[in-house]
């Protein structure tokens, strides 16, 4: 395995024996290089069949149904689905708030140990990955390539993340939808703290670039309980202004708020056709990614 040259504290090999049982598909066909397993836009040589076209001179007679020109008297060339390889572009947000963590894992603890997952998943299968972190100061991207020594270098960017101030997750977000140009598969692991309509407007972007998108929402239990029962001094993780209350005096209205902010991404996600996910950091994420490789499995890719 490439990641044995160096241990990896976010990486466990027996989980990734079990989640490379099940292959990392795209929804949408993909814009590869070299052949793999994904659709493509273009046909070319598989053994999925797609149709019959009028054969025009120049076509490979070796691609002529005979069978056909036997029924109709006419020369009929076949046509096969291309499967081709694809580009795997992991964002992983590395504002403060992702330090966050009530429990033994933080948020970003958990970005860590699913972003190394799913690129070495990928990179397995023969997928070119890429990752950017999107803090407060300019992203930091690698961008998308095939090789160990290349998965290397991702994996190092994850080990060294350190969360630190103010997200800027809906520009970096608007910014990738340009810049990656060709049809990649992008995961976004982030709290997705920002304005629902703000993301909404980033999922169409990446829609309307012809992206599959999907997003891991990364919630701490504690911020959907707010289980507080004395007063308390609150801290903004990206430099906002302490807030000093009493739980109890503001549970309801937090309680509210939490409840509208949940529903509104979800709908933003459902409407812009995002593979979304919203994850309980607590939980385990070797049963969310087999959930989600799954599936991606059972829908089959797309054709």
């Amino acid at each position: 395995m490439a990641f044995q040259r160096k241990q990896r504290e976010f990486l466990q090999p027996e989980i990734l024996a079990k989640l490379a049982s099940a292959p990392l598909l795209a929804r949408r066909p993909m814009h590869g290089n070299v052949s793999g397993r994904h659709a493509s836009p273009h046909r070319g040589a598989s053994v999925e069949f797609a149709e019959y076209r009028k054969y025009v001179p120049g076509d490979d007679l070796r691609r002529l149904d005979w069978r056909a020109y036997g029924r109709t008297d006419r020369h009929y060339v076949k046509e096969f689905d291309a499967d081709t390889n694809l580009r795997l572009c992991l964002i992983v947000d590395a504002s403060g708030s992702m330090r966050f963590g009530s429990g033994d894992v933080t948020k970003v603890d958990f970005a860590r140990q699913a972003a190394g997952a799913i690129a070495y998943l990928a990179s397995q299968q023969g997928d070119a990955v890429g990752l950017t972190c999107l803090g407060e100061g300019p992203p930091q991207v690698i961008p998308a390539r095939r090789s160990p020594a290349h998965l290397s270098h991702v994996f190092d960017q994850l080990e060294q993340l350190q969360p630190a101030g103010e997200t800027r997750l809906v520009e970096g977000l608007h910014e990738l939808a340009e810049t990656i140009r060709e049809r990649a598969l992008i995961i976004i692991l982030s709290d997705l703290f920002a304005d629902p309509a703000e993301l909404r407007e980033c999922f169409e972007h990446f829609r309307f670039r012809k992206h599959d998108l999907a997003a891991f929402h990364l919630i701490d239990p504690q911020e959907v309980k707010f289980e507080f029962h004395r007063p308390m001094r609150f801290l903004d993780m990206e430099g906002g202004t302490p807030v000093f209350a009493e739980p109890n005096e503001i549970v309801d209205r937090y309680h509210a708020a939490i409840n509208r902010y949940l529903a509104e991404m979800k709908q933003a996600a459902t409407e812009t056709a995002v593979d979304y996910h919203r994850v309980n950091i607590a939980e385990d994420y070797e049963r969310l990614l087999m959930q989600f490789l799954v599936r991606r499995t059972r829908g089959g890719g797309v054709r």
